[in-house]
């Protein structure tokens, strides 16, 4: 299984999890910083005040992508970093980090992709009603402009925001990222300036970069059904999950059963002339984020599965789809408790790729949670190892039924600071000894490198 010549091999990494020094050279604070620091909030009271120290430690990080042999590198920008207070005085120090990390990947041959908002939105901006007011995709498109103008034509790709749906959701309806809001109409709000912050900073990039070849990255739900009302609990996720930000980024326009399904929340009045327009900008490349599936049903009062609201009216990110239930998947699991369903990746990208002909697609985000163990300084993660091979024969098979995939990142470069399970789930494929800060490539890493070299999937 040959993957085309183009075809890009990366890894992908965020600022908060992986950056540490929160309080060196001019950064501000952050919702993250705030919200891991509230007792109760983060599994084990972690933060990511230190987490892999990458600020100190990003020449020798991006030597061993360069021994791995990684052709592209995705990273987020920490946005407090740049501009500690949201908007106005631009931090010079913050700038120049990435101004070297941009430059040590070149010279490393490792082509740079840039995320702006991988959820670290600046505490000032949060103090002003953070994603729940329209001011904040107007800062938004202010900074999305400074590092444009920063980092110039050095960057293959502008991507706008990360997971748009868990911000908003995760963040202002459910309650279990920051800010740690349970308002259902503050996430359908926060939801539809996310969508214009995309659209803004799209427009912004492309004032400094008429040429720059823009992105967003979204984590589309691939729900299966279940018994008779198994279609209608799909339709449910998909607008609230997904359409939420398709349907106003590639189409123009919100869904007319997604503002059915949330009237008795809000009649979306935050919704204002011209909005749509400005959030429909031209996209070069969708990136998708894809982890595993979900099976529902709408509840039948059984007990059987996990109703989207708790079982009794409890703070859920499935806005309007309270009815929704969620049931048991057969496994393997991983560490995460997710179930492992390659082929759901083969039909997202499907699915995605007849919706919207035409549109290139790269998977920014795939990979897998497990207890891993040292073993005389090795990890030995086979089943790692083995998440990753299937997923990449589910792209290839994508790439076999005519979808046009780009690439591939998989998530991620090492262990990092995983939001409210702290330092309790390792995603990487490089190990992080948290006390000594070394780093151990995983079997996965030396078997992802190869794939790399050769462009060939080899047999399990």
């Amino acid at each position: 299984m040959r993957f085309p010549d183009e075809f890009v091999f990366g890894s992908a990494t965020a600022s908060y999890q992986i950056e540490g020094a929160v309080d060196e050279d001019g950064r501000g604070p952050s919702v993250w910083d705030v919200f891991s620091r509230t007792p109760g909030r983060v599994q084990d009271g972690d933060t990511g005040d230190v987490a892999d120290d990458h600020y100190h430690r990003w020449e020798s990080d991006l030597d061993l992508m360069q021994r791995l042999g990684l052709q592209a590198y995705r990273f987020s920008v920490a946005w407090p970093r740049i501009v500690p207070a949201g908007r106005g005085a631009v931090n010079r120090a913050g700038v120049d980090f990435y101004d070297r990390l941009v430059d040590g990947l070149l010279h490393r041959g490792i082509t740079p992709v840039t995320t702006l908002y991988h959820w670290d939105l600046p505490q000032p901006l949060e103090e002003e009603g953070g994603w729940t007011v329209r001011s904040t995709a107007d800062a938004f498109a202010e900074y999305a402009g400074v590092v444009a103008q920063a980092l110039g034509d050095r960057v293959d790709t502008w991507t706008t925001l990360n997971e748009p749906w868990c911000a908003a959701f995760l963040g202002y309806a459910a309650g279990v990222h920051a800010p740690g809001r349970t308002e259902p109409e503050a996430a359908l709000k926060a939801a539809h300036h996310l969508n214009l912050a995309h659209g803004l900073g799209v427009q912004a990039i492309r004032a400094t970069l008429p040429e720059a070849r823009c992105s967003v990255t979204l984590n589309l739900h691939v729900a299966r059904p279940e018994g008779p009302s198994g279609p209608e609990a799909v339709r449910r996720i998909d607008a609230i999950g997904n359409r939420v930000f398709t349907g106003p980024m590639l189409k123009g326009r919100y869904a007319d059963d997604l503002l059915a399904d949330t009237a008795h929340v809000s009649d979306w009045s935050f919704v204002e002339d011209g909005d749509l327009e400005t959030i429909k900008q031209p996209i070069d490349v969708l990136g998708v984020n894809y982890y595993s599936t979900m099976r529902v049903r709408l509840s039948d009062g059984s007990g059987d599965g996990e109703r989207a609201d708790g079982h009794g009216g409890g703070a859920t990110p499935w806005v309007g789809s309270d009815a929704v239930e969620f049931l048991p998947q057969p496994g393997p699991h991983t560490t995460m408790g997710w179930n492992i369903e390659p082929e759901g990746l083969t039909d997202l990208l499907v699915r995605l790729h007849e919706a919207y002909p035409g549109l290139p697609l790269v998977v920014t985000e795939n990979g897998a949670a497990f207890e891993d163990v040292v073993e005389d300084g090795a990890v030995h993660d086979a089943e790692r190892l083995d998440y990753v091979r299937r997923h990449l024969a589910a792209v290839q098979d994508a790439i076999d039924a005519d979808v046009d995939v780009r690439g591939y990142f998989l998530w991620s470069f090492m262990d990092n600071f995983e939001w409210a399970y702290g330092y309790s789930k390792r995603f990487g494929m490089v190990r992080v000894d948290y006390d000594t800060q070394e780093r151990t490539p995983k079997d996965s890493a030396l078997w992802y490198a190869e794939v790399i070299r050769t462009r060939e999937l080899p047999e399990a």
